[in-house]
């Protein structure tokens, strides 16, 4: 495959290894001939395009635009994703904003402005993200707990930066499935967790934030060293947890005793 990486290394070692090679890595994903001519198409068909029925009626435009959100799981859901569209972002209440999963309504903010003013920001802004998302999916066709780790890291430090109120904060995190399965591996939350109440996971959530790093506020996790204790857990969690080898069963026993 054209633009394919090269990391060698399972679980947290190639982790290490894919943030030495970062740069190069996004180079080659970049100069990727089919992912150039998607990006020319792109900008030259939201050039015409003026509603979201008509956007979401352009297989190609959208699956470039989902993916460049992380959504493209959504690209068989045409009537969901226009609606999504035509929410009115001003109101609390329009579906984008009521879907605890927040990439909706950023999705659908950068689209509106990409349509209004083509020759905008948002267009080269979706562009940019589509980029990175295919790096990670590329990624992620080797490990794909790398490609959920380097999705948290970004978006994480996003949420956790943001001037919203800490609870906002923790339920962004607890509606997405991305950045849950990273922070529950991370704290070595099972799925049960799953099935309590809301405000009880936040509680559960907050309090194992507050061992690991000394606060239960969810702002600690823009904090970079915070966030990669917090990926290196969940990779080698995860490694052990899927028939590890020996080297990353004994590197979780003593990430265990470290942390008591």
């Amino acid at each position: 495959m054209t633009g394919s990486v090269a990391i060698g290394l399972p679980g947290y070692a190639g982790w290490r290894v894919l943030n030495r090679t970062m740069a190069a890595q996004q180079a080659i994903v970049a100069k990727d001939p089919a992912l150039i001519r998607d990006h020319d198409y792109f900008r030259e068909k939201m050039k015409t395009v003026a509603s979201p029925e008509e956007f979401v009626s352009d297989y190609r435009l959208m699956k470039i635009a989902l993916t460049s959100a992380g959504l493209e799981g959504d690209l068989q859901n045409r009537f969901f994703i226009r609606k999504v569209l035509e929410s009115d972002l001003a109101d609390p209440t329009s579906l984008a904003n009521r879907l605890s999963d927040k990439r909706y309504a950023r999705f659908a903010e950068t689209i509106s402005a990409a349509m209004a003013t083509p020759a905008g920001t948002s267009v080269e802004e979706v562009i940019d993200r589509h980029k990175q998302a295919e790096l990670e999916i590329r990624i992620g066709n080797v490990d794909p707990d790398l490609r959920v780790a380097l999705y948290a890291r970004r978006e994480l430090g996003s949420i956790a930066g943001a001037p919203s109120t800490d609870k906002t904060k923790w339920y962004q995190i607890l509606g997405s499935t991305p950045l849950r399965k990273v922070v529950a591996g991370a704290f070595g939350f099972g799925t049960a967790y799953g099935k309590l109440p809301l405000d009880r996971q936040l509680e559960e959530f907050s309090a194992a934030a507050g061992k690991l790093f000394g606060t239960t506020e969810a702002k600690a996790l823009a904090d970079p060293a915070n966030m990669e204790k917090l990926i290196q857990r969940f990779l080698i969690r995860s490694q052990a947890s899927t028939g590890a080898q020996t080297g990353y069963s004994n590197a979780l026993m003593l990430l265990r005793r470290s942390v008591g």
